[in-house]
Parts: structure tokens; C-alpha cells; sequence
């Protein structure tokens, strides 16, 4: 399939900031392709989105699964010959306490099988995944991959006691953003000498199942900073941490 359009591929966009940043990025004239666990959950956005008037497609995709990396590359590879936009967006959060918590400190009894599934939803596949479809990245004019990682990972931040954060301490989740950003210093660090850009992301305090009711964001502001460097020009920034256009320390 021949397109002028960039093509995106959203991991865990069928709802959420992930669902916003697809519907965000069709509107501007992206064509996106949804990754979801769920088969019929991710039939079902694209039906939402083509509400919208967006022409988007799914495959079912499991972030921690390494067969479903080789089937989205075969995938793209098959139907666009490359990729223009990888959103690393599917992550968990496996801490006893929500985004939304104080005093969340856990790191003296966060159990060895928390850290394990965190490390391997939100740092371990995103690697991985980016190392198998980057051939198809440099194959685009004006490759962007974006790591979606939290304001929870600077460790700025967190050791200031005047942040805004410096309660939050949900140590397997918050690690895992950190431990995120240095891949995309790194990453960013590699392709240098190249046209694609790579950035860390912050949504916000977005109100979705993960960061609960009493967040301060709607989900449609969720998907805008995901969506800015996904779109970022020739001249735009590489290797940093965003929100909303704003850079945020590490």
C-alpha cells in the first residue's frame, strides 16, 4: 500500500492518552495504525475514531510479547515499505499506591515481581520494539519516536523538597520513566547524524483508568504532547523531556 501519508503506530492506543494521540494525529492527516491486547477493543477504536472521520487501522499487539514486535514489523514492512511515528505508549503501573497518592513511598518493600513486570512494560519492551522497527525508520524522510515517560521520572524533581512531586515516591513505576529517559538520551545520541528525532514525553496528570478521577488533566489535553513531538519539524529538538512544549529536567 502506497501512501503519502506518515504513518504512525501507537502501542496501547485504544484508549487513553494513546486513543487521544491517535485521534490527534489522524486529525492532522497521519495515517495510524492502533496496537492493542485486545482484538476487539482495538477494532472498536478504530470504529470510534472513524466517527471522527479518521481512516485508522489496529493489530493486535501484546508490548511484552517479541512475537508481536516481529509481526508488526512484518506488518509495516508488507503494507508501507517503513514507519514515520513509533509512540511508545503502552506502560503499567504496578505500585500499591496511584499516581494521585502522597506519600506513596514503597521502595523498602515493593516486591521483586513488581519491579519485574514494570521494568518489563514500560522500560524492557520499548527497546526492544524500537530496535526492531528502527530499519523502518531510517527507510522515512523524517523518522519521530517518542517514549511516553512521566514528570515522576526526573530525578531532579524528586530530590527538591519544593517540587511538586517530591512525595510521589511509587519507586518500581517511577524508576522505570527514569530508566525510559536514559534510553532516549542514548538513542537520540545514536541517530544523531540522522533525520529522526527521538523524545521523552510527559502527558500531564491525565484523568484515565491509570491516573484516576482526581487528576487535573482531561484526557484530550492528554494526547497533545505525544502528538507535538510526534509532528516536530526539521529544526525541532532531539534527545529531551517534554510537556506541552516545555522542557523538563531530568
Amino acid at each position: 500500500m502506497s501512501t503519502d501519508k506518515k504513518i504512525a503506530f501507537i502501542t496501547g492506543a485504544n484508549r487513553g492518552i494513546g486513543f487521544e494521540t491517535a485521534k490527534q494525529l489522524g486529525e492532522k492527516g497521519v495515517h495510524v495504525v492502533i496496537g492493542s491486547r485486545d482484538a476487539t477493543k482495538g477494532k472498536e477504536a478504530v470504529t470510534k475514531l472513524a466517527g471522527f472521520g479518521i481512516e485508522a487501522e489496529t493489530i493486535t499487539f501484546e508490548v511484552t510479547n517479541q512475537k508481536d514486535h516481529q509481526a508488526a514489523f512484518k506488518f509495516f514492512n508488507d503494507k508501507f515499505g517503513r514507519l514515520d511515528i513509533l509512540i511508545n505508549n503502552a506502560g503499567v503501573f504496578k505500585d500499591s499506591a496511584g499516581p494521585s497518592a502522597g506519600n506513596s513511598v514503597n521502595v523498602t518493600n515493593v516486591s521483586s515481581e513488581i519491579m519485574h513486570e514494570t521494568f518489563e512494560a514500560n522500560f524492557f519492551a520499548p527497546i526492544l520494539l524500537t530496535q526492531v522497527l528502527l530499519p523502518l525508520i531510517k527507510k522515512s524522510p523524517a523518522g519521530r519516536i517518542v517514549n511516553l515517560s512521566s514528570i515522576l521520572s526526573s530525578l531532579a524533581l524528586h530530590s527538591d523538597p519544593k517540587s511538586p512531586i517530591y512525595n510521589s515516591k511509587a519507586f518500581a513505576y517511577n524508576a522505570s520513566k527514569t530508566a525510559l529517559n536514559a534510553f532516549t538520551v542514548h538513542l537520540a545520541y545514536e541517530l544523531r547524524d540522522t533525520k529522526i528525532k527521538v523524545n521523552s514525553a510527559h502527558p500531564g496528570w491525565v484523568k484515565t483508568d491509570m491516573g484516576g478521577p482526581d487528576a487535573m488533566m482531561e484526557v484530550a489535553d492528554g494526547g497533545k504532547t505525544s502528538t507535538q513531538l510526534a509532528l516536530l519539524p526539521d529544526n525541532g529538538p532531539t534527545g529531551g523531556l517534554y510537556h506541552m512544549g516545555e522542557s523538563l529536567p531530568w
